[in-house]
């Protein structure tokens, strides 16, 4: 059984190289391709990673043609029963196709399929699974305020790490087979940048398949590099929702100048707040890895002593502010993984090292761009 793993990407070279790494891991036992379509990236991404990655199909646009294009593109192309569509800013682990596409085997009426997704702090992301952003659930969600039997726009009814049956998978991450996404044209090439996802789910839906969280299995996304949570994101996320609404719903001339007011309210709003994120202070680094030279090249560009740890535990944290920095060398994706949720504090940050990278990586903000440091 075939696998195609799809990914858009645009000037994130670095997390993308990562992304391919994790990917590598994962599809060693099985059969599987993976489409790198580059949205006209300036940052080198296409001539670095297609010259280092040579068994991996890279493909240039001259012109960013958007998210649900760029996809649709690579479907076109794409070989596997099975498509994932994945963000070049997410992490897998080494057993997390594998899993996936077992469960979607066995899950009634399957159509789309997405993993719990942490952000680069180990915390959930609730937009993993949603409900039907009716008019008045983005409404509820615009505002902040509860509405008498109007659902909230995250899928509450699912824990996060239940597997349940939900109306929206989000875009980062999720499993479909390819003859059902080509039966239904793919993504709604209307959307340039947000509000795919949701068409192509509730698309899916209308078909009579069921779309599946799987809150068993986890991936990080570092969501802030893709999505600048700024004015312009609320500009294009609820234009997108109302080119949802014109697709799917009775038009609503009050409503829709309701909503079309919020818009202009919070997108005002939004441009006035300063959306630089300050670095937090680091008290003491610490390195998970064997490696004696690794350490002292950090210790260079951080201009601190840094601790090397074979294994980090709960005790060993203190209530200093701590960056933990995984080594890729020294232990799996999955463990990095395992080991992000299980030390989150509001004290912690975590870093990687990609395996034989030079550099480390990671967000300390689940709305904000991560950070690379080179060494």
């Amino acid at each position: 059984m075939k696998l195609s793993v799809i990914i858009v990407s645009y000037n994130v070279r670095y997390f993308l190289e990562q992304c391919i790494l994790s990917v590598q891991d994962a599809i060693r036992a099985i059969d599987a391709e993976i489409i790198v379509i580059d949205n006209n990236s300036s940052d080198q991404s296409y001539t670095i990673l297609n010259s280092k990655f040579p068994e991996v199909i890279f493909v240039k646009n001259e012109e960013n043609v958007g998210f649900a294009k760029a996809n649709n593109q690579a479907a076109s192309i794409a070989k596997g029963e099975y498509l994932c569509i994945l963000n070049p800013d997410v992490v897998v682990a080494s057993d997390t196709f594998i899993d996936i596409i077992n469960q979607a085997e066995s899950l009634p009426n399957a159509g789309l399929v997405g993993p719990r997704l942490i952000d680069g702090t180990g915390n959930f992301l609730p937009e993993s699974k949603r409900n039907i952003p009716s008019p008045l659930t983005s409404f509820r969600r615009l505002f902040g305020i509860k509405l008498s039997k109007v659902k909230n726009y995250y899928a509450d009814h699912v824990s996060e790490t239940e597997v349940g049956d939900v109306d929206i998978l989000v875009g980062a991450f999720f499993v479909v087979k390819r003859e059902l996404y080509r039966s239904i044209n793919g993504f709604d090439e209307d959307y340039f940048m947000y509000g795919e996802d949701i068409d192509l789910s509730y698309k899916i839906k209308k078909n009579g398949y069921q779309n599946y969280y799987l809150g068993n299995l986890v991936s990080v996304h570092y969501k802030g590099e893709s999505t600048d949570r700024n004015a312009k994101y609320v500009r294009r996320f609820y234009g997108a929702m109302r080119v949802f609404y014109r697709k799917h719903f009775k038009s609503n001339v009050v409503l829709d100048f309701m909503v079309s007011t919020a818009i202009r309210i919070i997108s005002l709003v939004q441009s006035l707040r300063n959306f630089d994120k300050e670095k937090r202070k680091i008290d003491q680094y610490y390195l998970v890895s064997s490696d004696m030279g690794l350490c002292e090249d950090l210790s260079k560009i951080l201009d601190k002593n840094i601790e090397i740890y074979r294994t980090v535990n709960q005790e060993d944290l203190g209530d200093q502010n701590i960056e933990i920095i995984f080594d890729n060398n020294c232990m799996t994706f999955g463990e990095i993984i395992e080991q992000m949720q299980f030390l989150k504090r509001n004290t912690v940050t975590f870093k990687i090292r990609p395996k034989n990278c030079n550099y480390i990586l990671g967000s300390d903000f689940k709305d904000g761009k991560g950070e690379i440091k080179i060494f």
